[in-house]
């Protein structure tokens, strides 16, 4: 015999989601408020309704958990942590179920990491019969991280791996990745998103998408990091704020893209905008270069010179932590 849970439980608590997508017998996390998606570019919803970052966390003395889904191709696997130390990972591509057993005894926080790749829709929860369950109020800091499909990291191990997941886990914190492959343009949308959102600490990892699609240009790139960060700083107008521009990129570092932008003139101009915000009285934003957590040194670690491999991805979280986290939670 098993619980059975209904994925609307309210025992289960979604972590990392903005928005619950409810239809026929399933439930969906969104990275994007799901009543208001239209608002947003149609181009980034895809990577949106991805579950990257996000978790279903519960208190149990449950000895398994196992999960029903709607079968997906190319989901990434899903992993669970019991008070926060990971104890095992499941693939989930084309796959319509997962299960952990053996978990821990007694009471202890699980935590389902949830696939970063692939859209995550829950059928249902079965926990070992009897199990006790609590919902999971999370005391810890809330960090909000916005960038690219380097913070999306589909090349990750499993979610845990991500380097936004080794950070939340390694400082203990409440992510929310905002991490959208392809789709990190400093659309106004996602500023008042992020400002509507709780936030302890942001950071924006800026630049990869900008320069490679070229949709700013000189001219407009430090305005459009300025006016994120003011509408940002709307709803959160002492937390720290960190800009980190773009890791390294050997292709882009020499040669300008269609508007004559090269990644280290965006290192410039992001460098500038933090200096601009201090000098007009905000004196919690920060600026971190990305070629400090991840430099030309690293380049074996970057297949395709500009996304890390799954070791990579390792590297690049240790080292967010070891040189820009302080500057979040000091």
């Amino acid at each position: 015999m098993t619980m059975h849970l209904a994925p609307d439980d309210p025992r289960l608590t979604w972590q990392g989601a903005v928005s619950l997508q409810k239809a026929d017998g399933w439930l969906m996390p969104w990275r994007v408020p799901f009543e208001r998606r239209g608002l947003f570019p149609e181009t980034l919803l895809n990577a949106a309704s991805m579950a990257a970052g996000c978790r279903i966390a519960f208190r149990s003395d449950t000895a398994s958990v196992a999960g029903c889904i709607e079968p997906v191709p190319g989901m990434s696997p899903i992993d669970v942590c019991c008070d926060g130390e990971r104890v095992g990972s499941a693939p989930l591509s084309e796959r319509d179920s997962f299960e952990f057993s053996g978990l821990p005894a007694g009471e202890k926080l699980v935590e389902l990491w949830l696939p970063m790749a692939g859209q995550f829709r829950l059928r249902g929860i079965e926990l070992s019969d009897g199990a006790s369950l609590a919902p999971f109020d999370d005391p810890r800091p809330k960090w909000i991280t916005y960038g690219s499909s380097i913070s999306h990291c589909g090349g990750a191990e499993s979610p845990v791996h991500t380097w936004p997941g080794i950070v939340a886990r390694g400082r203990g914190l409440n992510l929310t990745c905002l991490g959208f492959g392809g789709q990190c343009h400093l659309d106004p949308i996602v500023a008042r998103m992020i400002r509507d959102l709780p936030a302890d600490a942001i950071s924006l990892k800026l630049g990869i998408n900008i320069q490679g699609g070229a949709s700013l240009s000189p001219r407009t790139f430090r305005p459009a990091v300025i006016g994120s960060v003011l509408t940002i700083r709307e709803g959160h107008p002492d937390v720290p704020l960190v800009l980190v521009s773009p890791i390294c990129s050997p292709p882009r570092e020499v040669a300008p893209n269609a508007v004559g932008f090269t990644l280290p003139m965006m290192r410039e101009e992001l460098a500038a905008a933090a200096e601009a915000l201090r000098a007009h009285g905000d004196p919690n934003i920060h600026y971190v270069d990305g070629l400090e957590i991840l430099g030309p040194d690293f380049r074996h670690l970057l297949p395709d010179d500009v996304h890390p491999n799954a070791e990579g991805y390792k590297v690049l979280g240790q080292r967010f932590l070891d040189r820009v986290a302080m500057r979040l939670f000091p």
